[in-house]
């Protein structure tokens, strides 16, 4: 009898199976468990004119800032304790995003659902009244066939499917397989992201095995199944400097760093030598070396 396939690589193996021009939907929400170790290696990289899909944090900052994105859909980019991701801003400013669609929240979820479910798009009143159908023209509205108990047919938005070409997320522990589980407080739709996607890569801080998943946790947190899933990458500490709870928090600390960075070009320029010029190794013991020079 056959077993389930071997799915482990590596952060290089991942990124050299994108394409310039991709669709790309980062997971996570926010500056909470965004799959940083992948993004930091799309910077290293020479891919160019991405599509990003995102609940954006610094995944969105940095990919605008390295002139990585030609078109961002989002909700919103926030570093939470910062409301407004400094190199986003820097980049919407200065016009350097070339197609930014901005959509309510409940919006970008109905799109991701659409694209799992394999649809063109799925009806909701959200948007409805707003300038988001004024900033976003190419959002049509469509007529319900079914009227109403008064009769009439209600009009609606018809939000198009957020088809992905690979999905991007980070969890806290997977098998070699693609099975994966979250512990912390919320899934943040990364399921979602996976089933809109062509082909989806997962990053975790521990690969384990499969009856491992569910020891400690119950088997509904098992978030994303083998069939979801193209490839499995354990990064320790690869969501940093997001959370990725229970394993670690927010580094609030080094997040001031880098939005205090983000405001002055030759600070930035200092920043991104020091972070960001070398592997992921590399990266993980400038931190270990921030903390201590911070410390003393």
């Amino acid at each position: 009898m056959s077993r389930p396939r071997d799915k482990q690589m590596t952060i290089d193996q991942v990124v050299a199976e994108l394409r310039d021009g991709m669709t790309i939907g980062i997971g996570g929400w926010g500056p909470r468990r965004k799959p940083m170790a992948l993004v930091r290696a799309i910077l290293r990289s020479d891919l160019k004119d991405l599509t990003i899909v995102s609940w954006g944090g610094a995944d969105v900052g940095l990919l605008a800032e390295a002139g990585k994105i030609r078109r961002l859909v989002y909700a919103f980019v926030s570093l939470d304790s910062i409301p407004l991701e400094p190199l986003f801003a820097k980049a919407r400013q200065a016009g350097t995003i070339p197609e930014v669609c901005e959509w309510d929240e409940g919006m970008f979820a109905t799109g991701l659902r659409a694209a799992a479910q394999r649809l063109p798009f799925l009806p909701m009143r959200a948007g409805l009244g707003s300038d988001v159908l004024v900033h976003n023209e190419d959002l049509a509205l469509v007529t319900s066939p079914y009227a109403d108990a008064r009769g009439d047919h209600e009009q609606l938005v018809a939000v198009p499917a957020l088809r992905l070409d690979v999905a991007l997320v980070h969890l806290n522990r997977a098998d070699v397989h693609g099975n994966a589980t979250y512990l912390g407080p919320d899934p943040y739709f990364d399921d979602l992201f996976c089933m809109a996607a062509d082909r989806a890569y997962v990053s975790c801080e521990q690969i384990i095995d499969t009856a491992g998943l569910t020891v400690e946790t119950p088997v509904q947190r098992v978030l994303l199944n083998r069939m979801m899933v193209a490839g499995v990458v354990e990064t320790p500490n690869g969501a940093h400097f997001t959370t990725c709870t229970p394993d670690y928090e927010r580094d609030e600390r080094f997040q001031r760093h880098y939005a205090q960075a983000a405001g002055d070009d030759d600070a930035w320029a200092a920043f991104r030598e020091r972070f960001l010029s070398g592997d992921e190794e590399s990266y993980q013991a400038a931190v270990r070396a921030f903390h201590d020079e911070e410390e003393k």
